[in-house]
């Protein structure tokens, strides 16, 4: 998916759509649908001081996509923001790239469950998150 199209999907601000933090961490998004979201980051440049992928990395990856699947599900009339983040980091990662696949499990009117396993480029968990966003409706105009 293109980034003007996740731009238009997200309802991001021009002023603001250069500075998105998935894009310091170089995040791809390779599949997009309301059952399934997938995207990855590399490890390179996203490390923690002991030369491990950071686990904020983790959180980033899982927030960005679980809230596209909580967007995708919830309508373009509404908006979703994240209100509960919780990660388990299974495994240390120290190359390549890890994918994550985030899924929804609650799909309600005022809230929507995700959740998002990392995986490692051998297929390892690293990471299993689950992100909760609220459902509001749309502010005029955006």
């Amino acid at each position: 998916m293109t980034e003007q199209a996740l731009e238009s999907f997200a309802g991001i601000d021009p002023a603001s759509a250069g500075q998105q933090l998935n894009d310091k961490l170089g995040l791809e998004i390779s599949e997009l649908g309301p059952e399934r979201v997938v995207g990855s980051i590399p490890v390179e440049g996203n490390l923690q001081p002991y030369g491990l992928l950071h686990g904020g990395a983790n959180a980033v990856v899982a927030e960005a996509l679980g809230s596209l699947v909580a967007g995708l599900n919830a309508g373009p009339d509404k908006a979703t923001l994240g209100l509960e983040l919780s990660c388990t980091h299974h495994r240390a990662v120290r190359s390549g790239r890890v994918t994550g696949v985030a899924t929804p499990v609650h799909v309600g009117r005022g809230t929507i469950t995700a959740e998002i396993v990392l995986t490692d480029d051998q297929g390892r968990r690293s990471c299993t998150a689950r992100l909760t966003c609220i459902v509001r409706e749309r502010p005029p105009g955006t």
